[in-house]
């Protein structure tokens, strides 16, 4: 049965004024009390499908958009993965999202496999104020679409998160990993193609993470055990045709200090930007996803960081900041066991693991959603005080958990209401992925 999209009207609704409440420990637009724990025991509930997430007191949830209006695969995986907003005359009406369905080589392809027949990745666009969801461009080479971002020059980039291609690009075929993609939407209709272009100068890597400054250089990220964080300047501002691959070299061996972007080798970083970065010393981490720039730092999900011991590759997870001015330095600020609590599942003690996606929220703060079991969104505030004097600030704190157990909350993003959040539910247990709005009803 069609689920009632209660909240669309608030996504394009104009800014009201901030309903933050004063004894709330968590302030701003978003204002809330950290609920109490992580969802266990929870994963049989009734209301999985309509009402997935713990949520603080005062907030609501409702299906944005789910497999009944666009299904696009066939079987129950929808894999929706990253959402954005248009930034031009319809800002806060339409939703972007990629699809991020896997499969083999041509003709094998399991969970890849289009209800059109057809196969490879999709971007959808979602309009927030008819409902309608929507197909704008599927292709069979694209593997794992997964990052995507709007640029300052109104187009979409979207990546492949994709470490050993199995379906090379046409266009690119020495590409031995993914991709970024430029669409250009129609003028006077943003739910349809105009174009869409490769980048292979922004690096054959396991993309997940995109950003862009205000500059116009695009960051992105190699989603690998031994994964570098990447900067890529254009020739031109708003050509991303032509332009110089950097990675970032952090001087210290504990990867915290004063850094360097290193020039990448351009021939070979087209072929393998994880090699080129080898080759110049750049600095690995383990398995960053995401990125969000907040002001002058971009924040980096690293899943399976570390920070005790800079080569394990069995960590908790942490977030790094890196300062992106004229001097960039590098910096862990968010950990298990510094200023998170450690998670034991085994025991049901609630804690941060697996961090993925990222978001900057309405006053600053940064949201982070987890890729784990009982999935949870935690918040961190920038501006908090580092009471312990432990090098952590203290300002991390739970906000939602995903009943749905195997499930996964991704494409965490703020519209243009500042109280809304939408995320993701991907690999749902009830066999229907959905995007969903959070929103702050007090």
């Amino acid at each position: 049965m069609k689920v009632t999209k209660t909240l669309l009207a608030l996504a394009i609704s104009a800014i009201i004024p901030s309903l933050a409440i004063a004894d709330s420990e968590v302030q701003g637009p978003m204002a809330f009390d950290p609920i109490s724990g992580s969802a266990y025991g929870q994963q049989n509930a009734a209301d999985l499908n309509t009402t997935p997430w713990v949520i603080p007191e005062g907030y609501s949830q409702s299906i944005v958009s789910d497999e009944s209006d666009l299904n696009i695969y066939v079987g129950t995986d929808w894999h929706d993965m990253n959402t954005v907003n248009e930034t031009q005359k319809h800002a806060g009406r339409y939703l972007y999202r990629t699809h991020e369905v896997r499969g083999g080589a041509i003709g094998n392809d399991g969970n890849s496999l289009r209800v059109d027949g057809n196969s490879g990745g999709a971007v959808s666009v979602v309009d927030l104020q008819t409902g309608e969801a929507k197909e704008v461009v599927g292709r069979e080479d694209w593997e794992a679409l997964d990052g995507l971002v709007w640029t300052p020059w109104h187009t979409v980039l979207f990546a492949e998160e994709v470490i050993d291609s199995l379906r090379p690009d046409p266009e690119a075929p020495q590409a031995k990993s993914g991709l970024v993609y430029e669409l250009k939407l129609k003028a006077g209709d943003p739910t349809a193609m105009e174009s869409v272009a490769v980048l292979p100068k922004l690096g054959a890597l396991s993309h997940e993470g995109l950003e862009i400054d205000d500059e116009g250089n695009v960051y992105v990220i190699d989603e690998h055990t031994s994964g570098s964080i990447y900067k890529f300047v254009p020739t031109n501002y708003g050509d991303l045709s032509d332009g110089q691959l950097y990675a970032l070299k952090v001087d210290a061996a504990n990867k915290q200090g004063p850094a360097q972007w290193v020039a990448l080798d351009m021939a070979q970083a087209q072929i393998s930007a994880r090699v080129a970065a080898a080759n110049v010393g750049a600095t690995k981490f383990c398995r960053p996803e995401d990125l969000e720039k907040i002001a002058s730092t971009l924040y980096v999900a690293l899943t399976c960081e570390n920070v005790d011991s800079p080569t394990a590759t069995n960590g908790r997870s942490a977030v790094l900041a890196v300062n992106l001015g004229e001097q960039p330095s590098a910096k862990y600020v968010v950990a298990a066991g510094k200023n998170a609590p450690i998670e034991n599942q085994s025991t049901g003690v609630t804690g941060f693991a697996k961090v993925d996606n990222l978001a900057s929220g309405p006053d600053g703060k940064l949201w982070m959603v987890e890729d784990n079991d009982f999935s949870d969104i935690w918040v961190f505030d920038p501006a908090s005080e580092d009471a312990d004097n432990n090098g952590y600030q203290d300002g991390v704190h739970l906000f939602a958990s995903l009943k749905d157990k195997p499930a996964e909350g991704t494409g965490i993003y703020f519209g243009k209401d500042p109280h809304t959040l939408f995320v993701n539910v991907q690999h749902s247990s009830t066999g229907n992925d959905k995007t969903m709005a959070i929103t702050n009803r007090k």
